[in-house]
């Protein structure tokens, strides 16, 4: 697909004869960024998402708009089938991925932080956890949970009884509760942890970046075998400090940049003004317990221009 910026124009736009969108279109494009937002949130991949936007498109187009009582909610569901399908896909890639996997980062809208919990939903952390549940249970956490649909609308989706989804749905939410943040950490307290981490750096302050560190701190990096990243999770304070204290080695070639990234503030590196590596955090009663460095190019592309996201 040609565009890849959710916040632009729809994934498929194509025109009725006479050049005039016709009533489809519209409907599809209406619910875009919506529809983005679900599928990413079910697979962590903006590129993924993108083609199960044209999937769904596609099977859309064809649906007699007659028979369609809920356009919102028909859609919806054509997407979380696609998803759950990719999803599967997915997870086998991922089995002869070279390193750890990490989600593919979005640069996001202001507004995405303004709405704390469709913030908390799209964050790294959180897309983390949701990595931890099988793929029927995260489709009816991610439609319960983050849109809030009714469980008989999610049993159409899920192909379930609604009994069945109500206790998929408690499920997954004890699970998710278990491995989730501790609190709810707003974007000002992220910040404020990220401005401190990147002094820090920038100084070359080992004690600074100590102080700001969990002793259990746990560091994650995504290169996809396409760039040097570590290749295992890096355990503890020193060896984390140790290991992110390079960064501020790169002398003038090097910038650190805030960014609002996946709904909270995180940091863009930059050496000769390209963008190397994205760091997301995760923070627990004041301390960084998490930090996620994604270094595939291949999923850099969407931090350059601004996705927007809908619930």
């Amino acid at each position: 697909m040609g565009e890849r910026s959710a916040g632009t124009r729809g994934t498929a736009e194509p025109l009725a004869q006479g050049g005039r969108t016709d009533v489809a279109t519209e409907a599809f494009v209406a619910h875009r960024n919506l529809l983005f937002t679900v599928a990413y949130e079910m697979l962590g991949s903006a590129a993924d998402a993108e083609d199960v936007l044209q999937e769904t498109w596609m099977r859309w187009a064809g649906v007699a708009l007659d028979t369609v009582q809920d356009q919102r909610a028909y859609l919806v569901r054509i997407t979380t089938r696609q998803a759950l399908n990719r999803l599967r896909a997915l997870r086998r890639r991922k089995e002869s991925y070279v390193g750890p996997w990490l989600p593919e980062p979005l640069l996001t809208t202001p507004d995405v932080a303004e709405d704390i919990e469709l913030a908390d939903s799209v964050s790294m952390a959180m897309l983390l956890v949701l990595e931890t549940l099988t793929p029927t249970e995260r489709a009816v956490f991610v439609l319960r949970e983050v849109f809030d649909l009714a469980y008989g609308e999610i049993a159409e989706a899920v192909d379930k009884t609604p009994g069945t989804v109500r206790q998929i749905a408690h499920r997954a939410r004890a699970h998710v509760a278990a491995r989730r943040p501790r609190g709810v950490v707003s974007p000002a307290e992220t910040r404020e942890a990220l401005e401190a981490f990147q002094r820090a750096i920038e100084t070359g302050d080992l004690q600074s970046l100590l102080d700001i560190l969990a002793p259990d701190v746990v560091l994650v990096g995504d290169g996809g075998g396409v760039v040097q990243a570590v290749l295992d999770p890096v355990v503890g304070a020193g060896p984390v400090a140790e290991l992110v204290a390079g960064m501020g080695r790169f002398g003038a070639a090097a910038s650190l940049q805030l960014a609002q990234v996946n709904g909270y503030p995180a940091l863009i590196l930059r050496l000769n003004g390209e963008i190397d590596t994205m760091v997301a955090v995760r923070i627990d009663d004041g301390l960084i317990t998490g930090l996620y460095a994604v270094r595939n190019p291949v999923k850099l592309s969407r931090v350059e221009q601004p996705t927007s996201l809908r619930r």
